[in-house]
């Protein structure tokens, strides 16, 4: 899966590490339902930084489709609400 971070690029990641992006996005809703900013930036943290280190970025010039956008690290609670859907920034 190819996995966009707004504002640094895409990284490809196996399909197997959906679980746990999964379970970091379940994590980070329930931070953002509660109203949790330091919570919920220690979780945006946590599953941009998954991404990193479980994906291989690709270069600045390739065009590939996102399967998945994420929110820039600086992203406000409001801006991140905006991207979420019922599943939260990532489907299933």
């Amino acid at each position: 899966m190819i996995v966009r971070i707004m504002g640094e690029g895409q990284w490809k990641l196996d399909d197997n590490h959906f679980a746990e992006l999964n379970a970091l996005d379940d994590e980070l809703l329930a931070e953002m339902e509660s109203g949790d900013e330091v919570g919920f930036r220690r979780v945006l943290g946590a599953l941009l930084d998954a991404v990193r280190r479980l994906g291989g970025p690709l270069p600045d010039d390739a065009l590939e489709p996102s399967e998945l956008i994420l929110p820039a690290p600086d992203a406000s609670l409001d801006e991140v609400r905006e991207m979420l859907s019922d599943d939260g920034l990532i489907p299933g």
